[in-house]
Parts: C-alpha cells; structure tokens; sequence
C-alpha cells in the first residue's frame, strides 16, 4: 500500500521545523485532505497540526514501537488522506543515547521509507550551508535526503547564495526558503510552546504564514518530490486483544488536560471503551454511570486557582476514588490527583486528595527522556513484572508520599551515565497515578489489563443495584 508522504526534518532543535511545517499544512489543508504525523513523544506540536488540518495528528515513536507497529500506525492513519507530512524531532539523527538510533527521525525515515526535507538555519551562512548539508546526506547514505529549506533568510539574494552552493555540490534540491519575521514567533513557557488552545489570533498567524510560504517555497515540487518515493510495504498485521464488554471511561480533556496519543484512546475504544470527555474546569460533577476515569498530562499547575475552585468536582472524583473506581493518572493527572500543587511562590493549591503526597514545581527540569517501567505489583495496569516503555518530562516533584506506596519501577539509561533507576507509580486501591507517560501501542495488553478492570467495578456497581 503506498501513499505519497514526506518528514520535514531538522539539522538541530529550534531550527523551525515546527513553524515551517505548520505554515506547509497551512498551504496544503486548503486543497487536500492532509494527515499529519509528529516524530516521538511531543503532545503540544500535534495540537497545532490537528488545529490547522482538522485531523487528529499521530506519534510515530521509534523506541516506545515497534517497527511494525510504526508501520501498521502509518498506514492506518494516512490512508483516506490526499497527502501526508511528518515533523521530525530534535535533528535528523538525534534520538535515544549518542547512536542516532531508537527515537530518531533518522531510524522512521528508515523504517518508513520517506525522502526527507532538510530544514536548515541559513543565517550567517553561504557555501557552508553546502558542506553542512553534504554531512547530513553522508552520514547515513540509507536516508533519503532529496530536499532542502532554509530559514532565517533576509534577502532574496541571499537565498539564491544558498541554493547555488547546495544544489551544485550535494545534488539536493533546494526547495524555498522561510524569511525571517517577527509574526512568526510563538510564545513558550516551560514545556515547550504554548498550546495552540492559548493562543489568541492563532488562525490569523497561520494565514499570514501560509501566504509567505505561497510566494517562498516551491509547494509543487515539495509534493512532486513525495510523490516519487513510495513506502513499499503493506500494513502489518498486529495481534491485539480482542474487544469485549462495553465500559464507560471518562477521560479529562480541557486546557489544563490534553497529552493524549490519539492512537491510545482509539486503542481503548477499539478494546470496548466508551470514552465520555469531561473538564475538570468547567463541569461541576463527573459523567454519569462511570466505570473507569482517564486523567492525562497537561498543565495543572497552570490553572490550578481554577481547578482549585471547582470543589464539587474534586469532591466526587476522590469519592470515586474511595469507592474503588479504576482510575488512571498520568503526570498532570498525577498533579490533580494529589493532595495540592505548590507554587513558585509557596502558595499552596488544594487538588483532588485522592491519595497522601503533595506536588511542588520546581524552577528546573526534573526529569526528562524515555524511561523503561515494570510493575512492581498487580496494580489497574498489568501483573506484577509486566513492563512497558514510556517518557517523563516534568517541572514537578511528588513529596511527602508514603514509600510503601510505590508500585512502578523506573529505569533508565542514558548511554554513558550509570543506569539510574528509582520509584514511581502511586497507588491506592484501584489508583495509580505515575509521571511516565505511557503509548497504549507500546504494549496492547496494558490497556486490555485496565478495561478489565473497569467491568469488573462495573458488574460491582450493578450488584449493588
């Protein structure tokens, strides 16, 4: 099966592979049905791809799945489409560890057969940007480097430097350029960019990039160029649970909830979840006839006086909490699962109290990159020594918790740093709530563990009737 598609790659972070990948679905939404994809762990880039092609935007993580999962991911999800992008991470062979192996854009690229666009920073460069260029190209001769854009460039004249130099010596066509304008910046705070939720006049930004990049990139040989290059590979057939009884899981999805891997949650439905979305923002009591709850990541702390505010709420969610009701938090829901989230500014945020620890954000970055857990003991997710592969990026830190209720053990290894590993996952009851986030691909089974457990409270609750 064969669909024509492309990854837009950087040579480093913060080369503005995101904004010149919005500006092209900007471009190209207008006349196709386009699916987006984003390379590795991210939540918010996605949220600005879904935002701009009015289709849920995919992670393809090549350490966290496995190859043909990768593949299987693609092809379900790019076929109905006219055209299909991908946003790499980092640089092109930047991924897990020093190898430029598991987790790069390099190692998807290679596993999807796509041709890759090159995103380049041109400022202060002119035929540098050809021995730059030409490294890239070399250093992986399997890669399928046929294109180049430059960023950052002030002049036309400029641009013209770049692309003599480029296309003469490497061969790479060089595809436009990206000018350098004060409108295209996004605003950021700790975790990346703001969500595209926040940001007001966020339509007419993208408009205005779409029109620069109309009249700088040469879109028809951008999509000429996907059209050339063809995966070769059928989808693969993955074994997964078979669906069963139907659950009602509700699922917190606001501003303050939203990291969520679309393919998860299709995931949970596919197995027999009837996903009912709340806001713990807005709603002042939980869906009806709830068999299980779902809290992702997200920022609490950023709305916490809100979420604060909304008592009734939190009221009926610990009671939830207390009568046995499966519920799984992850980082941010850990957050608001907590006892409360103290501020910068020693100011302390009554949460949910569905369990004894309180958060405290921190100034620096806590922890971050991928992580490998097992179970400890049979908690809502799987077997004691069932594992999985998952990410931690957070700004907080979980204290004054008990130890002893721990049930997740965390490993990682960061090539030449002595493997660390340490204690995470708490759990009460039919509670769990941990800081890995964790892709429901990675390992089928979990998520069938979960549902299980939601219809055993269900047929509870019934008895009770």
């Amino acid at each position: 099966m064969e669909t024509p598609a492309l990854i837009l790659a950087g040579t480093h972070s913060g080369v503005g592979k995101t904004t010149l990948t919005m500006g092209i679905l900007q471009v190209l939404s207008r006349n196709m049905k386009v699916q987006s994809f984003k390379v590795g762990p991210d939540y918010i880039d996605p949220a600005f791809h879904s935002f701009i092609t009015g289709r849920y935007c995919r992670n393809l993580d090549s350490w966290m799945l496995s190859e043909d999962t990768l593949r299987y991911l693609f092809l379900k999800n790019a076929t109905g489409a006219d055209f299909s992008v991908v946003e790499g991470v980092m640089g092109l062979y930047d991924g897990k560890g020093a190898g430029g192996g598991q987790g790069s854009t390099a190692h998807l690229a290679r596993i999807l057969n796509l041709p890759v666009v090159l995103v380049v920073d041109g400022s202060g460069m002119a035929a540098s940007a050809a021995a730059l260029v030409l490294g890239y190209q070399q250093y992986d001769p399997r890669i399928l480097l046929k294109g180049v854009i430059f960023n950052n460039i002030k002049t036309e004249k400029h641009y013209r430097l770049l692309q003599e130099a480029v296309e003469r010596d490497t061969g790479v066509k060089v595809l436009g350029y990206l000018p350098r304008e004060d409108f295209i910046q996004l605003p950021s705070r700790h975790l990346g960019l703001v969500p595209s939720s926040e940001i007001r006049g966020l339509r007419e930004l993208l408009e205005r990039l779409g029109d620069t990049l109309r009249r700088t990139v040469d879109l028809e040989a951008l999509t000429a160029l996907a059209q050339d290059y063809t995966q070769g590979f059928n989808r693969p057939a993955l074994t997964l649970p078979l669906p069963r009884e139907e659950v009602n899981l509700a699922v917190a999805r606001d501003s303050a909830f939203n990291f969520y891997y679309q393919d998860s949650l299709e995931l949970l439905e596919y197995l027999g979840a009837q996903l009912i979305y709340y806001s713990p923002l807005e709603d002042s009591s939980l869906p009806a006839s709830l068999d299980g709850m779902l809290l992702g990541g997200g920022f609490p702390e950023v709305f916490a006086p809100q979420l604060e505010a909304n008592r009734s709420l939190r009221g009926e969610l610990r009671s939830a909490v207390d009568e046995g009701m499966p519920v799984y938090g992850e980082c941010g829901g850990l957050m608001y699962l907590s006892q409360g989230i103290t501020d910068g500014e020693e100011r302390l945020r009554h949460m949910v109290g569905a369990f004894q620890g309180r958060i405290r954000m921190a100034d620096k970055l806590q922890r971050f990159g991928y992580v490998e857990v097992e179970l400890q003991e049979d908690n809502i997710l799987g077997r004691k020594g069932s594992s999985y592969r998952a990410h931690e990026f957070h700004y907080s830190v979980l204290e004054e918790c008990a130890q002893n209720s721990y049930s997740l053990l965390v490993r990682k290894n960061g090539g030449r740093e002595k493997p660390q590993s340490w204690s995470c996952g708490i759990t009460k009851g039919s509670l769990l709530a941990s800081y890995p986030h964790l892709h429901f691909y990675s390992n089928p089974a979990l998520a069938d563990h979960f549902l299980e457990q939601c219809r055993r409270y269900k047929q509870r609750r019934r008895g009770k009737k």
